[in-house]
């Protein structure tokens, strides 16, 4: 392709991000191809998931209900796993389908594959099996990609191409990815008859509950999730890699071995499992974006610019990933100086709330990283709830004293003391 013969936009990466973009610039009559490594799109994604929806209702009014999606999430849960026990917080809140749904759990698989269809069937050309090389830059310009012995021009590049992103790389926007900065996941969706998870998980119909599990790991800094889909519950842990190197773990032991859990085998019991993928994921937020989201010719959207949010409660990163493809989109179509789109892409980022939403979470990446949060507090929650359901037919001891000393166990006074003070400044 010469360079007078040239796409309006060219994304890299044909994940919720690429095909969202392509989507609302194909939707407006731009010029669009949307390049995927994979033989096709959603071939190469792995995600807890979750999706919430009302980032596809910036894309597309409604757009969600076409979507397919697995269960309506309506119980929020929180599991903290002792040895052998688990003390589990459930937030149930059926509003959460009125209107638009809250969020629905999601296989990644085919979520891209009929996303990246939406975008062809509003214009956009979607090109897979195609591994980008290089950057075309004329000028300190980025005018296209190279794959292979083909080119292919465009007025603007997305990068859209994931968490250790080669095109952000490429484009000197963001050094190698740092192992602190990210967490590596594996997860196993474990197909299981859908009356069999309505009852094992207190659901009816298209309900669904989204669990996040802290106390997993042996003790390795990290977490693991639990999402039910139709047939199938999505089961995985994310860890940080140097604390697994150090402590000598293997993460499909440790997944292994949260699956044999007592609190955690009655619910996958007889599964199958149908899908086992690895991963990795941004995890310093706010701190682990680049400095700068864009040069002239080239802007960076989803997990290759590091939007992912974990609160330790909600882990959020499609969502994001849409958003910011969405606020590339409304720059490109906005301003007709295209190719130096950079500033109005980060306006629109604002607009969206976006970048004040990764700010507001900056320190809690920080606070997760505390390790008495993986380890410690977990046992000593299991601990002191023994305490109080326990009957043996001996004088119990009084509450007060009994709670004391199961915290004396586990923390001194000034380890309670500091991890309060840095919660409180994480909020």
């Amino acid at each position: 392709m010469s360079a007078d013969e040239k796409f309006d936009a060219v994304i890299i990466g044909a994940g919720p991000a690429g095909a969202a973009c392509a989507y609302v610039l194909a939707k407006h009559g731009k010029s669009v191809v949307l390049v995927e490594r994979g033989g096709d799109a959603g071939s190469k994604n792995v995600t807890g998931g979750r999706l919430y929806t009302y980032a596809l209702e910036l894309v597309e009014p409604g757009l969600y209900r076409e979507a397919p999606l697995e269960r309506k999430v309506v119980r929020e849960q929180i599991m903290m796993l002792g040895a052998n026990s688990a003390v589990t917080m459930d937030y149930v809140d059926y509003e959460f389908g009125e209107g638009v749904p809250q969020s629905y759990s999601v296989l990644r698989a085919p979520f891209d594959e009929w996303f990246a269809a939406q975008a062809e069937a509003q214009g956009a050309m979607v090109a897979p099996g195609i591994l980008v090389d290089e950057l075309i830059e004329e000028d300190g310009k980025i005018v296209g990609i190279k794959a292979g012995d083909d080119e292919i021009y465009a007025t603007v590049v997305i990068a859209a191409d994931g968490v250790n992103s080669f095109i952000a790389q490429k484009a000197g926007l963001r050094k190698d990815i740092e192992a602190r900065s990210v967490g590596v996941g594996a997860k196993e969706v474990i197909e299981l008859p859908e009356k069999v998870i309505e009852d094992r998980f207190n659901l009816t119909g298209d309900e669904g509950a989204a669990r996040v599990l802290v106390g997993c790991a042996d003790g390795v800094l990290g977490g693991g999730f639990l999402y039910t889909n139709k047939n199938s519950v999505s089961l995985g842990v994310v860890l940080n890699p140097p604390d697994l190197a150090q402590n000598g773990k293997q993460i499909h032991q440790i997944l292994q071995d949260l699956k044999m859990h007592p609190a955690i085998y009655p619910l996958i019991k007889d599964g199958t499992t149908i899908e086992y993928g690895a991963h990795l994921v941004p995890e310093a937020g706010y701190h682990g974006m680049p400095s700068k989201l864009y040069r002239d010719g080239l802007v960076v959207v989803g997990d290759a610019a590091g939007l992912v949010v974990n609160t330790g409660a909600i882990i959020r990163g499609i969502d994001l990933a849409i958003v910011s493809a969405v606020a590339a989109a409304q720059a490109i179509l906005k301003n007709e100086n295209v190719s130096n789109v950079g500033p109005a892409y980060v306006q629109e980022l604002a607009a969206l709330q976006l970048t004040s939403t990764m700010k507001l979470y900056a320190n809690f990446h920080e606070l997760m990283s505390n390790r008495r949060m993986v380890s410690v507090y977990p046992a000593m929650a299991n601990d002191m709830l023994k305490v109080l359901f326990a009957v043996d037919g001996k004088l119990p001891e009084k509450m007060d004293k009994a709670m004391l000393k199961v915290l004396k166990k586990h923390v001194t006074f000034g380890q309670l003391l500091a991890d309060g003070w840095k919660g409180f400044k994480a909020i």
